[in-house]
């Protein structure tokens, strides 16, 4: 086919190709290790890092030796455990042997290994029994587990069991074929209980679904990735079993370009270990037409792949797609070469909540850059400092717009009190706390109160509230109105507040108004206590009002 004939052609790429999350975090580790070394001392992992040979080439360029047993690494030197873990009994055997241990074992299997070396009941692992991850978590089985790899093995491995199970999956096991095998096991009878993890993780469900739907609308389906990955094998069966035209390949080299040239809508779905330039590669190979997923050339997409290379800054809001959820932290894909870690202490909660009841997995979301180097080689993100940043604008606006805000006292310093604006905390000097004298500020510990922001210093980190400046305003809008519906002649109530030696002033509603001395009583008043007292409340008649110089005759 010619050239000029291929623009007719559409590849339309997954959406989550390339690593996956546990494979960056492995290989960054390992990157990092390796180039930290001190010179003469040695860097292994613990059989090959990732299921990819392109990959695990640079990594040994790097300085990463790969190393079937503990007994090759010399005492000194440093032993990477992949991401798909590890026994642990290994961890052990490395502290005897004078090894240290970087541990790059995926957070996700990691867990698992915390379910099954927590549960006293038979642990059972749907999976292969000969893949790496699932060997490593036999190893953090209390007792030698029951491992199945497909439904049809289910009644011979369980012929005997009368004890509950505890069933825990590979995290890259066909959704499908785990539900197979659940559905086996409950097939055997109710002589026991079940308790069911799912540990598939969700990267593998979701790149196996996208390979389902390319496949059966695709003329090709191209798969890149290693013969030995467990994930990229299944992704190449699920396309054969809708698209008869499916390839595997490794790299270029396998590429059947006179194929796939003959086919006009071609989809590429790639392994959890697949190399970013292996799949820049391959695409590049075949074709430069438009893809139809983002509508880009063939050069608008070597510019989208390095582009995604770029790290953000600290500091940056950034927004991502929660990729998992657990207990402590939130995984979020940021579209670059490294994912982003929302620890739970980086996310305002309610009493109760957790985590997954805040996200799921898919949400759009927005944070703040904390660091770009992690201590697990991830960006760390917090929600909280950007509710601060945008509590900041809010407080600034307050400030500028003379608005009104809802504070918390929370205790008491020197001088005064602090006082939370959602994730901000602001001062209320003493003098600034009421509109009348305070001697203790403890009272106030607790309450909730408006106040006006007196102060702002952003770079510092300072607001000053006045709770006694929102006050005054209140009594003034209180007085303005009271002058709006009083008019001369009215009768009201009023309470006596203080006497003078012409008469009483008496507090009509908020204002003041002078209760002359003659107007008390119809007889002669030497004073105006022989007949009043503080506090009495009284009738009183409007003579005259003088708006202007704020003065009421009663």
């Amino acid at each position: 086919m010619a050239k000029d004939s291929m623009n007719d052609n559409r590849i339309i790429v997954a959406e989550n190709a390339g690593f996956c999350f546990g494979v960056k975090r492995a290989v960054e580790m390992a990157e990092e290790t390796a180039a930290k070394a001190p010179a003469g001392s040695s860097v292994y992992s613990m059989g090959p890092l990732i299921h990819n040979r392109t990959a695990t080439d640079e990594l040994e360029r790097k300085g990463v030796t790969v190393i079937d047993s503990l007994e090759e690494a010399a005492p000194g030197s440093t032993v990477i455990v992949r991401s798909h873990g590890i026994g642990r009994a290994f961890y052990d055997d490395a502290k005897a042997a004078g090894v240290e241990v970087v541990d790059a074992t995926c957070p996700f299997v990691e867990k698992i290994h915390k379910l099954v070396a927590g549960t006293d009941k038979r642990v059972v692992i749907a999976g292969n029994s000969e893949h790496p991850e699932v060997v490593g978590i036999a190893g953090w089985c209390k007792d030698q587990p029951v491992i199945i790899g497909t439904a049809a093995e289910t009644a011979e491995a369980l012929a005997d069991n009368t004890e509950d199970l505890f069933i825990v999956s590979q995290t890259t096991l066909k959704e499908s074929v785990f539900q197979e095998i659940i559905d086996a096991i409950r097939g055997l009878g109710e002589g026991f209980g079940i308790e069911i993890h799912n540990t598939i993780c969700n990267a593998t469900s979701k790149r196996q679904e996208e390979c389902r739907k390319l496949a059966a609308e695709c003329d090709a389906m191209v798969i890149i990735g290693d013969k030995n990955s467990s994930n990229s094998r299944k992704l190449f069966e699920i396309g054969k079993q809708h698209c008869g035209r499916t390839f595997f390949v490794e790299n270029i080299k396998d590429l059947p370009l006179h194929e796939v040239m003959k086919c006009n809508k071609i989809g590429v779905a790639t392994g959890a270990s697949t190399p970013d330039s292996t799949i820049k590669e391959v695409i590049a190979n075949m074709s430069d037409a438009t893809l139809e997923n983002k509508e880009l050339t063939m050069e608008d997409l070597m510019e989208d792949i390095d582009k995604s290379l770029r790290l953000p800054r600290s500091g940056e809001i950034v927004t991502g797609k929660v990729h998992q959820v657990n207990e402590k932290e939130v995984i979020v894909n940021l579209g670059c070469k490294k994912d982003g870690i929302l620890p739970i202490g980086e996310v305002s909660l309610e009493e109760g909540q957790t985590l997954a009841d805040v996200f799921k997995a898919d949400d759009e979301i927005q944070a703040k850059v904390i660091k770009t180097d992690g201590d697990d080689g991830s960006i760390l993100l917090s929600k909280k400092k950007l509710e601060i940043s945008a509590n900041w604008n809010e407080i600034v606006k307050a400030l500028e717009d003379k608005t009104d805000l809802e504070v918390k006292v929370t205790r008491t310093v020197n001088g005064g009190v602090i006082a939370d604006y959602k994730e901000v905390s602001g001062f209320i000097p003493l003098s600034l706390l009421s509109d009348h004298y305070v001697d203790n500020a403890e009272e106030f510990v607790g309450q909730t109160m408006m106040v006006k922001v007196s102060r702002v210093d952003q770079r510092r980190n300072r607001a000053v509230f006045s709770h006694k400046m929102y006050l005054a305003e209140e009594k003034e809008k209180l007085i303005a109105e009271i002058w709006d519906k009083l008019n001369e002649g009215d009768v009201v109530e009023g309470t006596v507040m203080r006497f003078t030696d012409y008469g009483a002033f008496v507090d009509i509603g908020g204002i003041d108004g002078l209760l002359h001395i003659s107007e008390i009583s119809w007889g002669k008043l030497k004073h105006p206590d022989e007949v009043l007292s503080i506090g009495q409340k009284i009738n009183v008649k409007v003579l005259s009002m003088n708006a202007e110089k704020g003065k009421i005759s009663l």
